[in-house]
């Protein structure tokens, strides 16, 4: 099994992935999105944490303006439009169940976890629960893999291509 090209962790990712989280930063694994400006935007995260903690969200969206962008979709309900889409489209569910067997082959590239064995994130492959979790999906392994991811990014008002970076020095 290949792993996915993950950036190698440096201090300053590490410094930076906990400024941006409000905490220190837990088992990174590597980065799996930049922002255009090189800060992290995607952390790649263990399956099992140092601490023996299963830890099933393998891309955990780290930057501040595309988590804020996340949250307001999910305050106005986007989810549910979602979850409704998934539904009626069964093209979008197949695509959807492909975008939770990829998420599972890139964790267990990172180990096997038996508590979380065929628990992807973010909902799939049924429903939509989480759109960072999808969001940093589609950032990690880039456009068409991910659909829900996709449409969230696509609706959302950040853009990967703009830096909206803190200054982390």
């Amino acid at each position: 099994m290949t792993r996915p090209p993950f950036d190698p962790v440096s201090l300053r990712d590490i410094a930076i992935v906990s400024a941006q989280l409000g905490r220190p930063a837990r088992d990174v694994a590597g980065i799996a999105a930049r922002c255009v400006c090189g800060a992290p935007t995607v952390v790649a995260t263990a399956p099992r944490l140092s601490d023996g903690t299963p830890f099933p969200t393998l891309y955990y969206l780290s930057h501040p303006a595309a988590t804020a962008a996340m949250s307001f979709l999910e305050a106005t309900q986007v989810m549910n439009e979602y979850n409704d889409l998934l539904g009626a489209d069964e093209d979008l569910r197949a695509h959807y169940q492909a975008a939770h067997e990829s998420f599972l082959s890139d964790r267990e590239t990172l180990g096997l976890v038996a508590e979380i064995e065929g628990i992807s994130s973010g909902g799939m492959p049924a429903r939509v629960k989480c759109l960072h979790a999808l969001a940093a999906h589609s950032l990690a392994v880039g456009p068409g893999v991910n659909p829900i991811g996709d449409l969230a990014l696509a609706r959302s008002a950040w853009s990967p291509a703009v830096c909206e970076c803190l200054d982390y020095e």
